[in-house]
């Protein structure tokens, strides 16, 4: 069957963008229309819609979905002694080579189709999640300070550590370019001759956690980065690399201040869209 003019020029119906970019089957997504609980480019869609799905701004239940499909979302264990470049002149390993596509390259590992961007830098001796993609709005917001995107690292440091010392970080601290303060803190385990920490901020400035422990006596030597935003580490491999699902992109946009026109619907209305993903990830 021949394509419509609409189509060959990249606009879809809408129901099948949704259907593609995993809110449900077609039928569930009509359904979700005809509710009036999809917006598209700022306006309530409605049945029959045709949208180009490389452009539109779609929300589900106000939560932003995603449907062009040559962005790429990766979440990547970044292992100490890996620069967060994608090329190093000095011949170091860098990102491009966990991806499988710089010299240093494991052989037998296929290459990521498609260039990306890290989002944010570790230094060479800190590992842990790194986010990387070509969606340059959403890596900007991320980066942005505006949008305080929090991260959770682990640190190693010498013990013991006092009671008091999450408060103090948590009421900030003065560091030689300015004030610095955690949004948590607290002890996941401790021996009288050293310690792991967990510290959240929103904050990125160079070696920021590597400083605020430093400056209050528990200088690092291992720091992982577990979680940036909604997005965690969890027990991907050092090395190795994953595709974000659907639900953590929205959240990332979420969590980065993107604020949908359809924040404000009921409750009644997002447990039915949780019941359409559940129908979703079953079998």
């Amino acid at each position: 069957m021949d394509s419509s003019p609409s189509e060959q020029a990249g606009e879809q119906r809408l129901q099948k963008i949704l259907a593609v970019a995993g809110v449900g089957s077609r039928r569930a997504c009509e359904e979700l229309i005809a509710a009036g609980r999809v917006m598209v480019n700022g306006r309530r869609a409605r049945l029959g819609d045709r949208v180009d799905p490389r452009t539109a701004e779609i929300y589900v239940d106000g939560e932003r979905i995603v449907t062009d499909t040559t962005k790429i979302y990766l979440a990547l264990n970044k292992p100490r002694g890996v620069v967060s470049t994608m090329s190093d002149d000095r011949g170091r390993p860098g990102l491009a080579d966990l991806l499988g596509q710089g010299p240093n390259a494991a052989p037998g590992r296929p290459p990521l189709p498609g260039r990306v961007y890290h989002v944010g830098r570790l230094d060479a001796d800190t590992e842990g999640l790194l986010l990387l993609t070509n969606d340059g709005e959403l890596a900007h917001r991320l980066t942005h300070p505006k949008y305080e995107v929090p991260k959770t690292y682990v640190a190693e440091v010498p013990g013991p550590v006092p009671r008091h010392l999450g408060r103090v970080l948590k009421q900030g601290i003065e560091l030689e370019d300015g004030p610095a303060k955690a949004d948590s803190f607290r002890v996941i385990d401790a021996t009288p001759r050293k310690a792991l920490v967990e510290i959240t901020l929103h904050e990125g400035r160079k070696h920021i956690v590597r400083r605020m422990l430093e400056h209050v006596g528990h200088p690092v030597s291992r720091l992982i980065r577990i979680q940036v935003g909604p997005v965690r580490l969890g027990d991907l491999k050092p090395g190795r690399w994953r595709h974000l699902t659907r639900t953590e992109v929205s959240a990332l946009y979420a969590a980065a201040g993107d604020r949908s026109p359809g924040a404000g619907l009921s409750r009644g209305a997002q447990r039915g869209s949780r019941r359409v993903e559940d129908r979703r990830n079953v079998g």
